[in-house]
């Protein structure tokens, strides 16, 4: 199963951005979506470190509130 992530972008330089969800930072290239205007602050979605979708901020939280979902209900903690 892929699960692209919801991240925040902190900083843009040319088509590569430092995004942050929940504490951790990551490089996310931002290629696939040269067509679609992108800042500081926006939310996007982020598969194998590649940002493939811009967000709101509603829909990022509500799928962090579904990956937490799914981890109470496993029973384990992974995100």
């Amino acid at each position: 199963m892929c699960l692209a992530i919801p991240m925040k972008i902190i900083e843009i330089d040319g088509f590569n951005a430092r995004c942050e969800a929940r504490g951790v930072e990551r490089d996310v290239s931002l290629f696939i979506m040269q067509d679609e205007a992108v800042a500081a602050g926006d939310f996007v979605m982020v598969h194998v470190g590649y940002a493939i979708q811009k967000v709101t901020p509603q829909e990022a939280r509500s799928t962090w509130e579904l990956f937490d979902q799914v981890d109470q209900l496993s029973g384990e903690n992974h995100v």
